[in-house]
């Protein structure tokens, strides 16, 4: 059987795509039973030079040349776009083809109406590479966890700010001379705001809720924090109580009987001898908790050619067998369930929390009113000099909620003579 595919960008990972999809047809075909060629590629710019691959297929700018093309049956988008991708996906499942997609953002904002649309028209519509690169994640988490109850979905999903964490902590770099090296590497954008902020981890956390947990939250409906705040001297008084800092995505059931889903990207103090901690530089992994299974983890690398372009041949590879078993038009994931989201109250962890305050009599004993006012106690405590001459208290405390630090935040803000300068969940 011989399937035509369409290849819309043919960038890094398309480029990849086509690589894996040549170099290792032989093997492809033998575990399908299918022949699975490119058949045409469409690209915004037609002058730029592509090398690395054998080019025995048209290259055009024309969507149409795929999107009416009865001899492509699957389409692969890996644009990087949002508004066109949507287009191109939209028109190409209501043409009755199928599609491998890698646009996290799309998925994660609009993925619902496009397995609508899918299932209206008896496709496939598959995004594996679109969370943690080469990491096979989602369909671990749709195939592998059917019979158990997954109770927390955690790890680092985004490459770039994993990489310049590494650096700070092990090359102790500042924050700004880390991100320098992460665009000369290629491993962070011009402008690094979605990576360096969270967004981008908090996209791919939507998707894994939707397999974990069987809901479609939004953006607004996720707690995100950055890490451009984060100082390498909050790393080092990390480290001096046995812990790394790693910027996380986490979902978890929260609350009295697990009944509510508490969703956060941020940064965490990770303790040294947990695998996370070990994870540096561009690599993901992300842990899975379930009743049965107790916990896994998944490692691996999050982004490039390869592992990325992996991942979309492990969707094509699956469209292939359906094709073939005549069984196309299944969700992807088909979980869906109304739950909760999990209010302040219910969030609870330990802290790590960093206050400046004047080096006056009573100062200390302040700070430890406020704390006492909002019943959150300290399990460790440490004071050092701060760089302006105050004095720094770096505190880790018992598990507390949101609602409790809220409190604390808002007494501070009010407060003369102390300042919040930190404050990062511990993770456990």
């Amino acid at each position: 059987m011989n399937i035509g595919i369409g290849l819309f960008g043919l960038g890094t990972v398309g480029t990849g795509v086509v690589k894996i999809l040549q170099d290792n047809a032989e093997q492809i075909s033998k575990r399908t039973g299918s022949e699975l060629v490119v058949k045409h590629a469409v690209v915004n710019n037609l002058t730029k030079e592509r090398t690395g691959f054998i080019k025995n297929f048209p290259i055009t700018d024309d969507a149409e040349d795929i999107l009416t093309n009865p001899e492509i049956h699957i389409v692969v988008e890996v644009m990087g776009t949002v508004d066109q991708a949507y287009d191109i996906i939209k028109k190409a499942l209501f043409a009755k083809k199928h599609v491998v997609t890698a646009n996290k953002d799309l998925i994660a904002n609009r993925g619902q109406e496009l397995v609508k649309i899918a299932e209206q028209n008896d496709v496939d519509l598959f995004f594996e590479a679109a969370v943690a690169g080469g990491i096979p994640i989602l369909r671990t988490l749709s195939q592998s966890f059917t019979a158990d109850e997954i109770t927390r979905v955690a790890g680092i999903i985004n490459g770039t700010s994993n990489f310049i964490l590494t650096q700070m902590a092990n090359n102790h770099l500042s924050y700004t001379n880390a991100l320098h090296l992460a665009q000369e590497k290629g491993f962070a954008e011009s402008d690094p705001t979605n990576d360096v902020e969270g967004f981008d981890a908090a996209f791919k956390l939507i998707i894994l809720s939707n397999f974990a947990f069987g809901i479609q939250p939004s953006l607004n409906d996720i707690s995100i924090k950055g890490m451009t705040n984060l100082t390498d001297t909050d790393i080092s008084d990390a480290g001096s109580f046995g812990y790394a800092i790693k910027l996380l995505g986490v979902a978890e059931r929260v609350g009295d009987e697990n009944q509510a889903i508490s969703i956060a990207v941020s940064p965490h103090l990770i303790p040294f001898t947990h695998p996370l901690a070990t994870v540096n530089n561009e690599n993901n992994a992300v842990l899975v908790n379930g009743e049965s299974v107790g916990e896994i983890m998944l490692y691996g690398p999050g982004a490039g050619e390869l592992p990325t372009a992996n991942s979309v041949l492990s969707d094509l590879t699956n469209i292939a067998k359906d094709m073939a078993l005549n069984t196309p038009g299944r969700p992807f994931n088909s979980f869906n369930q109304s739950i909760d989201l999990a209010k302040p109250s219910q969030r609870f962890a330990r802290r790590f929390v960093v206050i400046e305050v004047d080096d006056t009599p009573g100062a200390m004993y302040s700070v430890t009113g406020i704390f006492a006012a909002a019943k959150v106690s300290f399990s460790d405590l440490k004071q050092t000099l701060a760089t302006n001459g105050n004095a720094r208290l770096v505190t880790l405390t018992h598990p507390a909620s949101d609602a409790q630090l809220n409190l604390i935040k808002t007494t501070i803000r009010n407060a003369d003579g102390i300042n919040l300068r930190a404050e990062y969940k511990i993770f456990s």
